[in-house]
């Protein structure tokens, strides 16, 4: 399932939504200039090293948002945006700004916290965007309980679009998350080995801290 677009019009034009998915774009561009050396040592400097964080946070807290505008692959860089395309605006609009852009980077650092929880001496590093926009999502719920999003189905061969409602969605995707990330734990119990993958605590970190923080800032639902 992929979202396409939700139904709820918007008072304010996004401009932070679409200036987070512009530098999410052009760092990731910045990325695929960078030889396998320099991509390493870029992550060093500005993705979550889990590792680092334990032994130095307060030279490495900073990471803890860096880290947002950082991604792994094609992928993992549209799926992100696009999500953020899909429910940033409407979160925008409703809190405003200035107190979006502070949701939105809380959220993410939030997120990255839960996920250091769990693997504080981990040496892989953590990055992306998934976080906060998992705040997003979770926000959106708050605000938006009733509303339908546009979603694409693909069925075999076959492509169609339903409006599914966005409380279904949404809750999918974090109980998707949850039963994974609870999965990676019993993996990880028993493995000797560290190994890499999705940050499934840093989104349902981000999903918790969207549904308490949106509120704390302003944000209400939007009854029709």
């Amino acid at each position: 399932m992929f979202p396409l677009y939700d139904e709820n019009p918007t008072r304010i034009t996004p401009y932070l939504t679409y200036g987070l998915i512009g530098m999410n774009i052009l760092v990731f561009l910045h990325q695929l200039q960078l030889s396998t050396e320099q991509i390493n040592q870029f992550l060093q400097l500005y993705a979550v090293i889990p590792e680092q964080l334990t032994t130095n946070f307060t030279s490495e807290w900073t990471t803890l948002f860096t880290s947002q505008f950082l991604h792994g692959n094609w992928w993992h860089l549209i799926s992100n945006m696009l999500f953020l395309f899909v429910f940033g605006n409407n979160i925008e609009d409703r809190l405003g700004h200035f107190k979006y852009l502070i949701f939105y980077l809380g959220c993410g650092a939030f997120a990255a916290l839960c996920q250091w929880v769990i693997s504080m001496n981990s040496q892989i590093p953590s990055l992306g965007a998934s976080g906060a926009i998992f705040g997003v999502l979770g926000a959106y719920i708050i605000a938006f309980p009733h509303s339908r999003v546009v979603t694409l189905i693909f069925l075999g061969i076959f492509v169609t679009t339903v409006r599914i409602p966005a409380l279904f969605l949404i809750g999918f995707f974090f109980i998707q998350n949850v039963i994974s990330g609870v999965a990676s734990l019993q993996a990880a119990a028993n493995m000797s080995v560290e190994t890499g993958g999705i940050a499934y605590w840093a989104h349902i970190g981000g999903f918790v801290a969207g549904v308490v923080l949106g509120p704390l800032l302003g944000l209400r639902r939007q009854d029709y």
